[in-house]
C-alpha cells in the first residue's frame, strides 16, 4: 500500500535581497557626504552579519484523510540560525532596514510515535522529515529625534517561504505501507516595525525593536511577530560587534476549504544573537 499526506508549509531562501540592498546601499552612499551629520544613535550604512541561537518549539494541527492530529508541543535543542541586518540612512532621519534569518534541520526518526487519528484508528511511523524557514524583511523607515534618543515606525514587507519533506514508513490498523511528500509555500505580507536607540557615544548604544507581519487573504494566512532588546559596541571607528535577546512567533494557516488539507503550524523561537558588524 502506498499513500501520500498533504503535510504543512515550512520555509526556503531569499539571500538574493541581501544582494539588492547592499547593491542600492552603494549608490545611496555616494551622495552621504553631502548632508548633515545624523543622530549619534545613528549610521549612515551597518552591516552585521552572525546567528541567532534559537529554542524552538513547535505545534502542528492538520487534518488527513484519517481523521485530525494535534502534536502538542515538540520542543527541540538549541541551535543557531544564520542571520544578516542591514541599515541604510537615505537622508538624516530615514532611511532602510534589512532582515533574514533562516531555519533549517533533518529530524531524523522525528515521526517515530504512535498518532492517534480519530474513529479508533493509530498511525504507527518511522521516518525523517527536513523543515526549512526562511523569513526576510525590508522596511522603509523615519527616526524622530535627533539627540541621543531617537524612536523609529518603519513600513515595509515581510517575506517567508516554507518547504517541508517527509519520507517514512508506517503502518495504519496494521497494513504496511510507505509514504512521501514534498510541500512548500511562499507569500509577502505587510510589515510594521518600532524601534528605539540610545546613543551613550557614537560608538556604544543600547536599542530595542518590535515587528509584525500579518497576512488575511488567500488560502495560506498567519501572522509572524518579533521584538529584541540588544546592545551594540564599535571598539574601532568602522568594525564592531552586536548582542541581543529576542523572540520570534510564527503562525501559519492553510485553508483547504474544510477538506483534509486544512492545517496550521505554530513555531516559537527565542534566544540570543551575536554579529559581527561593519559600518561606513
Amino acid at each position: 500500500m502506498s499513500r501520500r499526506i498533504r503535510c504543512l508549509p515550512v520555509v526556503g531562501k531569499s539571500v538574493q535581497l541581501a544582494t539588492y540592498f547592499a547593491a542600492g546601499s552603494a549608490l545611496a552612499l555616494t551622495s552621504a557626504s553631502a548632508l548633515a551629520d545624523p543622530s549619534p544613535a545613528l549610521d549612515r550604512f551597518s552591516l552585521s552579519a552572525g546567528a541567532y541561537y534559537v529554542d524552538p518549539t513547535f505545534r502542528v494541527n492538520a487534518n488527513s484523510q484519517y481523521g485530525s492530529y494535534q502534536s502538542g508541543d515538540i520542543d527541540r535543542d538549541r541551535t543557531a540560525l544564520p542571520r544578516v541586518r542591514a541599515e541604510l540612512l537615505l537622508f538624516d532621519s530615514q532611511g532602510l532596514s534589512f532582515d533574514y534569518f533562516t531555519y533549517k534541520k533533518n529530524y531524523a526518526g522525528a515521526i517515530n510515535r504512535t498518532i492517534p487519528l480519530g474513529s479508533g484508528s493509530t498511525l504507527n511511523g518511522n521516518g525523517n522529515a527536513d523543515i526549512q524557514v526562511d523569513m526576510a524583511s525590508l522596511a522603509y523607515k523615519w527616526w524622530i529625534g535627533q539627540g541621543n534618543d531617537v524612536f523609529g515606525i518603519g513600513l515595509g514587507a515581510g517575506y517567508y517561504r516554507a518547504k517541508l519533506d517527509v519520507n517514512a514508513a508506517a503502518t495504519l490498523n496494521g497494513a504496511s505501507g510507505t509514504f512521501s511528500d514534498s510541500y512548500s509555500e511562499k507569500t509577502w505580507a505587510p510589515l510594521l516595525e518600532l524601534g528605539w536607540k540610545h546613543a551613550f557615544s557614537k560608538d556604544f548604544r543600547l536599542y530595542a525593536e518590535a515587528s509584525g507581519v500579518k497576512k488575511n487573504w488567500g488560502k495560506v494566512t498567519g501572522h509572524i511577530y518579533g521584538a529584541a532588546i540588544g546592545a551594540e559596541w564599535y571598539p574601532l571607528a568602522n568594525l564592531g560587534i552586536g548582542a541581543d535577546y529576542g523572540i520570534t512567533r510564527i503562525k501559519i494557516n492553510r485553508d483547504g476549504g474544510g477538506a483534509i488539507d486544512d492545517a496550521n503550524l505554530d513555531i516559537r523561537l527565542k534566544g540570543p544573537s551575536a554579529y559581527v558588524k561593519v559600518r561606513f
